[in-house]
């Protein structure tokens, strides 16, 4: 009997459902940090506090958000032989610049490990994980939540605007967003051999939103 708009708000903030026990980050932390190098897990943990401080501001779960940045770059410890004989086994796309730098599904790879090796199921969880690096038109507000986290977490201090884009991530999610996607195509612009299609599409769907 609610009218869409307030349906379309309570699936996008995941209101009124059960919450990841606070129990399960101390349980993935011990498990997450056996597999990755200590500079990459110091990172993970930044991804992760920043993510719950997000969700709490945007009034999203917080320990979910919490658990998607710990598992963010749970594939990070593979090797890109690993990564493309596991999208191969488990028939996951890849496409050619992927298959051209295999280090960009590290994303699509640490979902399926987040839901083979970790036990987790929620389809918001692996989406975010699984887009975090290059993004994707529509993203719902998990997939930003992550996609930020991981651009401007306190370890992060190379990417121009930082401190803009901290501020400005917290008080309007989606101009932070698109703030992160500007730099990006601009910095990969360099090389755009090297830029993955769907940050561009992804960039030119926000670019479209901000008009």
């Amino acid at each position: 009997m609610l009218p869409d708009a307030v349906l379309s708000y309570i699936a996008e903030h995941q209101l009124y459902q059960a919450d990841y026990p606070l129990s399960l980050i101390d349980t993935l932390q011990k498990k997450v940090k056996r597999e990755l190098k200590p500079e990459r897990f110091e990172h993970t943990l930044g991804v992760m506090y920043t993510a719950g401080n997000l969700a709490s501001v945007h009034g999203y779960p917080q320990i979910k958000a919490m658990v998607a940045g710990l598992l963010h770059d749970c594939a990070k410890c593979l090797s890109d032989e690993k990564r493309l004989d596991i999208c191969h086994k488990q028939k996951i796309t890849v496409t050619d610049i992927e298959n051209r730098h295999p280090h960009l599904l590290h994303g699509k790879v640490g979902a399926y490990l987040a839901k083979k090796k970790y036990d987790i199921t929620d389809p918001q969880v692996l989406h975010a994980i699984a887009v975090h690096t290059t993004g994707c038109p529509d993203m719902n507000l998990l997939d930003k939540i992550i996609y930020i986290a991981d651009y401007i977490e306190p370890h992060r201090d190379k990417a121009p605007h930082l401190e803009e884009i901290r501020r400005k991530s917290f008080a309007d999610i989606d101009a932070g967003l698109f703030m992160i996607l500007e730099d990006s195509v601009q910095y990969l612009s360099q090389s755009p051999s090297d830029m993955d299609p769907m940050t561009l599409e992804t960039y030119e769907y926000y670019k479209n939103l901000q008009k």
